[in-house]
């Protein structure tokens, strides 16, 4: 019943379909082949990028450890200037107050010696039985007093001159550091 011509033709059809499968099979194999092999190689790329990108932030952030080094140095270095020309500005200070305070003793001294020593009534002297020369004595030591406190003054003047010039060198120094 069964024909030998339909049970060659029926195999043959079971091996073209058979053929036609392990060729898609095969083709499948080879598309998941080629699919694993590009993700591998997407992934290394990736890898790669992600590598570089780690690279480059971590030059990044030694430099800019190195930079914050230098800063950091430059801050202390200029806030001890700082300090130093802020003490020795107080120093300055203190100086000119000091000798603000003597040349004010010694200006008003001064005065009293510029008065007009033939007024009797100006230091003091009610009794004009003086001899000549004990008068003469005086005026000597008077004279000899108003130039050495003319001397003083004059030198407390120059300092105060140049601690007040000083004063201000060191204040524009210290805005200069500031800024």
């Amino acid at each position: 019943m069964a024909s030998p011509g339909g049970t060659s033709s029926g195999s043959s059809l079971l091996q073209t379909s058979g053929s036609y499968e392990d060729l898609q099979a095969v083709a499948m194999e080879q598309k998941k082949r080629k699919r694993m092999i590009s993700n591998r190689k997407s992934a290394r790329l990736s890898r790669m990028r992600k590598q570089k990108h780690l690279d480059d932030l971590t030059a990044e952030a030694n430099q800019l450890r190195k930079e914050n080094g230098r800063l950091l140095t430059s801050v202390i270095f200029t806030t001890q200037q700082h300090v130093a020309v802020e003490a020795e500005n107080s120093v300055l200070r203190t100086r000119m107050v000091e000798l603000t305070d003597r040349l004010q003793s010694l200006d008003e001294i001064l005065f009293c010696f510029q008065r007009t020593p033939s007024d009797p009534w100006s230091f003091g002297f009610v009794n004009q039985s003086v001899m000549a020369s004990a008068d003469n004595l005086f005026q000597y030591r008077q004279l000899r007093i108003q130039n050495e406190v003319l001397m003083a003054t004059k030198t407390a003047s120059s300092s105060l001159h140049c601690l007040l010039e000083l004063e201000t060198v060191r204040t524009e120094e210290c805005a200069h550091l500031n800024h």
